[in-house]
């Protein structure tokens, strides 16, 4: 969000977030999210003055998700890499480097 956000293409300005993490949907099953309060504009980048929200979404959502997606896989690989990740079950097979890149590969 500050990346995008601080490009001068998007809003140009930076901006404070509340986030919070939520590990359960409301039928109380495992669904990972976040939610966000974002204010409907920024300080630019020179201070003096403040980006305003343009039309429609505050923020786009094609380059939003591109851009998380991109650094939640490269993450994730590094992880991998370096041994920091466990499966169990069902997902023993991922800890096999070629599964893993297999099941990887579509995202």
């Amino acid at each position: 969000m500050l990346t995008i956000a601080a490009d001068p293409k998007h809003l140009g300005a930076r901006f404070g977030i509340t986030a919070v993490l939520h590990t359960w949907g409301s039928a109380m099953t495992h669904h990972p999210h976040v939610h966000m309060i974002v204010p409907g504009g920024g300080i630019s980048p020179d201070e003096q003055a403040s980006g305003v929200m343009p039309a429609g979404f505050f923020l786009s959502v094609r380059v939003l998700s591109r851009l998380f997606r991109r650094l939640f896989l490269e993450t994730l690989s590094a992880a991998y890499a370096a041994g920091r990740l466990s499966f169990f079950g069902d997902h023993a097979h991922l800890a096999e480097a070629p599964y893993f890149a297999a099941f990887l590969a579509p995202v």
